[in-house]
């Protein structure tokens, strides 16, 4: 067969694969596009249309009320009052107006609407409008209430993530939840990967049976175990005289909670490592503490860099363990906390939970991007065979 021949016929598999590679990330970046324009969008424009109309401007009504009777100017037999609906408002156009909320739009923009009892009323599209009347109007009469529909252009602020990160308290949040990933993800690193050697290329009784018991672990599903690993940590905190909601707390607890995945994902990757590379180091006079340092831990660390990224985004993504280990006070609160105390008290405020949303995936999104290279290698741990 020929080359020509055998391009053709893988293509339509590659192509294939692209297709659904490039409809993943689509459906993957369509929420993200959708959360990183309502935060920049004002809260009024967000109400009335979704995100995908930020670019077109956006339609709304509202309700105002014309000038005072002391307003009204004599014009031949008819008396009018002036002004515009549009006051102070740069940009904004009426596409059409109502005396009636459940007909906003009766009356297009420049037309004149019979309001009854003589009274006419013409609204132009800059907002400008003339109310007649063919008798003077009672000093007592109250300003008289119409609707419009006001087409407003495009608007973005800063002013959201400038509410989010100052008046909403998720700057402090955004700190504490980095003052407990950061440790989190190392310390659980640093521990398994000591681990992962030794079950690997070091010989002494009970290998296998904790081999077997770290994967068994695994499945052990995180609200079983917490309950009982508070309660332990209490009491050894207690004899201490250490608090029970503190830092090293909740990174202890992560990392319990992240170790059987990190020595199982560590350990096919260090096992898989060539093997005359370890015999060759030992027949040299290295220790396994030097063997370790020097030759295994650069040589693995696409395998530490793939589980970083799943630690790093499970701690930061956590909000039971920090609540349960840290409390919920606003010195300790992390962020995902402070979102979902958003949630519940602003409820109708899209602006800041949007804001406070994109502020909590931009840390994540580095760290995948930055570490991204490392995960399919590292995922594809055990493949590395000797000669």
């Amino acid at each position: 067969m020929t080359a020509a021949g055998s391009y053709f016929k893988i293509g339509p598999a590659r192509l294939f694969v692209h297709a659904a590679v490039l409809l993943i990330v689509i459906i993957w970046l369509i929420p993200t596009l959708g959360i990183f324009v309502s935060a920049l969008r004002d809260k009024d424009q967000i109400v009335v249309s979704g995100w995908w109309t930020a670019f077109v401007g956006s339609t709304q009504t509202v309700a105002v009320r014309l000038g005072t009777p002391d307003q009204q100017q004599q014009e031949g037999a008819a008396y009018v009052i002036a002004g515009n609906v549009l006051e102070g408002q740069t940009g904004r156009s009426v596409k059409a107006f109502g005396n009636r909320v459940q007909q906003p739009a009766a009356y297009k923009a420049g037309e004149t609407a019979d309001l009854g009892d003589g009274e006419t009323l013409q609204i132009n599209s800059d907002g400008s409008y003339r109310y007649m009347k063919n008798a003077a109007f009672s000093p007592d009469q109250r300003p008289r209430r119409i609707y419009a529909s006001v087409s407003a252009p495009p608007e973005f602020t800063m002013q959201n993530y400038n509410t989010v990160l100052t008046g909403e308290g998720i700057g402090q949040s955004f700190i504490n939840s980095l003052t407990v990933t950061i440790p989190a993800t190392i310390i659980p690193i640093l521990i398994a990967a000591f681990a992962a050697y030794a079950l690997s290329w070091m010989e002494f009784p009970g290998r296998g049976l904790l081999i077997a018991l770290v994967v068994g672990l695994i499945v052990v599903p995180l609200q079983m175990s917490l309950i009982p690993l508070l309660r332990l940590y209490n009491e050894i905190g207690g004899m201490l005289g250490q608090p029970s909601k503190t830092y090293p707390g909740i990174w202890l607890a992560h990392t319990a909670f992240g170790m059987p995945l990190a020595i199982y994902l560590l350990r096919a990757y260090i096992a898989g490592l060539p093997k005359e590379i370890i015999e060759s180091a030992r027949v040299d006079g290295a220790s396994d503490f030097e063997i370790f340092v020097r030759i295994v831990l650069p040589l693995s660390f696409p395998a530490l860099a793939s589980f970083a990224i799943f630690q790093f985004l499970w701690v930061w993504n956590d909000l039971l363990v920090a609540m349960v280990f840290l409390g919920t006070d606003k010195d300790h609160l992390v962020l995902t906390g402070s979102l979902n105390a958003l949630l519940g008290s602003r409820g109708g405020n899209w602006e800041i939970l949007t804001a406070s949303a994109f502020v909590t995936i931009i840390v994540p999104l580095l760290v995948f991007f930055g570490l991204q290279r490392y995960l399919v290698r590292g995922l594809l741990a055990g493949s590395v065979k000797g000669g």
